[in-house]
C-alpha cells in the first residue's frame, strides 16, 4: 500500500544546554524521502552535528521528535550507519577486520565464509581490495575514510549519516571519494543525510540542501531543491547554467541572510525553493531623464551618452 509519509520526519527539534540563555537550535522541521540524498549547510555553532547525532540516536534532543519509517528514534541502531569526520577505525584491526566487526554485529549468526564474502564485496566497492589486510597505520587519510564508508555501507543501513567525512582530505582525494560515493548511492539507492561546509560538494551530491540560520535559536530556514541532472559529474558541473544560480543562492544565504535569521527569526516552516530554474533576467534600470535609450546610444562603462543642445 502506498503512502505519502516521508521516510524520515523531524518535528520541532530543539537542543538547549544547562545554563545557556538560549537554545542552540529550536523548531527544526524537515523530512527526507527514501532514497534521497540531503545535505545540510550552516555556519559553525548552529547545531548541525547535534542534529545528526540525534538522528543517529547518539544524543537526545531537548524537545521535538524524530521518526524513521514511522517509528520514533530513541537510541542508536544498526539501521542507521554513521561516518564521522575522523575515520574512527580500530587501529589493531586490518581493513578486513574493521569491516568484519561491523558485519558480525549486524548478522551475528552468519558463518565465517558469509562474513568474508560480504566484507570483500564492500571493500571492492570502495576500491581497496589490494589493501584489505593492511592496518590503518599503513593507509593514507583518503583510504581510511574509504574504509569508514565501506564499513557503514556493509551493514546495509536504511539510512546513512555523514558528518563532514571529507573535510580533512586534500581536494584531489576528496573529489575521488565524492565520485565513488555518488556511484555507490546510485547503485544501492541509499538514503543519505550529510553535513558539509562545502557549497560545491552539496550541489554535486545532494537532491536537496537544507540551509541553517545562525545560532543561537537556529532553524532550517530554507530548503533548496537541486534541479540539475541527477547523473551530474564534477567535471561537467560548472558547464550547467543552473550550477551558478544554485551556488549564488547558497552563498548569498550563508554570507548575508543566515545571520539575519538567527535568534529564532527564521520561518517555522521552511520554504522549498528552486533557484536553478529561475531564468528570468533582472529588470533593466530605468534610464535617467534625458539619457538616450541603450539601443540608440553606444555602450559606455563609465558615463551614459546624453544628447546635447
Amino acid at each position: 500500500m502506498s503512502t505519502d509519509r516521508p521516510f524520515l520526519q523531524v518535528e520541532q527539534l530543539a537542543k538547549s544546554y544547562p545554563g545557556a540563555a538560549e537554545a542552540v537550535f529550536e523548531g527544526v522541521n524537515f523530512a527526507v524521502a527514501q532514497g534521497e540524498f540531503v545535505c545540510i549547510i550552516g555556519h559553525s555553532g548552529c547545531g548541525k552535528t547535534t542534529i545528526l547525532n540525534v538522528l543517529a540516536g547518539l544524543e537526545s534532543a531537548s524537545a521535538g521528535h524524530v521518526f524513521m519509517d514511522g517509528r520514533e528514534v530513541a537510541g542508536p541502531g544498526l539501521e542507521r550507519g554513521v561516518v564521522f569526520q575522523g575515520h574512527a577505525l580500530m587501529p589493531w584491526l586490518s581493513v578486513r577486520g574493521n569491516i568484519a566487526f561491523a558485519v558480525k554485529s549486524r548478522w551475528p549468526r552468519w558463518s565465517r565464509a558469509q562474513v568474508h564474502e560480504h566484507v570483500q564485496k564492500y571493500v571492492a566497492l570502495v576500491g581497496l581490495s589490494g589493501a584489505i589486510d593492511k592496518k590503518p597505520s599503513q593507509l593514507s587519510g583518503g583510504m581510511k575514510q574509504r574504509v569508514g564508508i565501506a564499513r557503514a555501507f556493509a551493514i546495509q543501513p536504511r539510512m546513512l549519516l555523514l558528518d563532514e567525512p571529507f573535510g580533512a582530505l586534500d581536494a584531489l582525494t576528496r573529489g575521488t571519494i565524492q565520485d565513488e560515493l555518488l556511484r555507490i548511492c546510485a547503485e544501492t539507492h541509499q538514503t543519505v543525510f550529510m553535513i558539509t561546509h562545502d557549497v560545491d560538494e552539496a550541489i554535486l551530491l545532494a537532491d536537496r540542501i537544507l540551509l541553517m540560520s545562525n545560532g543561537p535559536r537556529a532553524r532550517v530556514a530554507e530548503i533548496v531543491k537541486n534541479t540539475m541532472r541527477r547523473d551530474r559529474t564534477r567535471a561537467a558541473l560548472h558547464h550547467d547554467p543552473q550550477y551558478y544560480r544554485i551556488r549564488n543562492h547558497l552563498v548569498d544565504f550563508l554570507v548575508a541572510r543566515s545571520a539575519e535569521l538567527s535568534h529564532g527569526r527564521a520561518p517555522a516552516v521552511p520554504a522549498e525553493v528552486s533557484p536553478g530554474l529561475e531564468t528570468e533576467p533582472r529588470p533593466e534600470p530605468e534610464p535617467e531623464p534625458g539619457a538616450a535609450s541603450p539601443s540608440a546610444a553606444p555602450a559606455s562603462p563609465v558615463v551614459p551618452f546624453r544628447r546635447t543642445a
